[in-house]
């Protein structure tokens, strides 16, 4: 089997794109499609406004144009131009978030999300009323981190756990992390 998923981080942090290729290292097996993981080079340091949101659309759809594969991840939660993304190839892209909001009201009813930064919110709310399910979300709290402290592998627990303490306390039944 030749198959092959790109996995694209859409900024150009190298330490975010190694740990996206470390979380998702563990899923490579024989039989198996290959993952690579590759960063914009030309993208910003993080996804956090929406000029840095619409500024990858089109340095994606290049990339999704000149790289063959089988399936593409846009490696960021706030899933930024996946629309346009997938008007340049007949194959499936996913987004983080789409799939994690499918993936959590499997679990149950309503979810909480822990977003990157307060300014991720509107981003990631716009996908929510698009997806139909903005009513299920019972808040969104945000680390408000820097994105090299969000790629340490330690550094962000203790606040994680403490916000996801907190939306599980408002009702949430499953969390959602709102940064690849």
């Amino acid at each position: 089997m030749n198959e092959r998923i790109l996995l694209i981080n859409p900024n150009c942090s190298v330490s975010c794109t190694e740990g996206i290729a470390a979380a998702v290292a563990p899923f490579a097996a024989p039989g198996l499609p290959r993952i690579d993981v590759t960063r914009l080079e030309e993208g910003p340091p993080a996804i956090i406004t929406w000029r840095d949101w619409y500024g990858v659309a089109e340095p994606l759809c290049r990339r999704v144009a000149a790289e063959q594969a089988d399936a593409y991840i846009i490696g960021c939660v706030s899933d930024p131009a996946i629309e346009a993304v997938r008007m340049v190839t007949d194959k499936p892209v996913f987004g983080p978030l789409r799939c994690s909001i499918a993936a959590a009201l499997n679990r149950g009813d309503n979810f909480g999300m822990i977003a990157f930064t307060d300014k991720s919110k509107p981003r990631q709310r716009r996908v929510l009323q698009g997806m139909g399910v903005e009513a299920r979300m019972v808040a969104s709290i945000a680390l408000n981190l820097d994105m090299e402290v969000l790629t340490d592998p330690v550094a962000p627990r203790a606040r994680i756990k403490e916000v996801a303490r907190e939306l599980v306390a408002l009702g949430a039944e499953a969390v959602i992390l709102g940064c690849a």
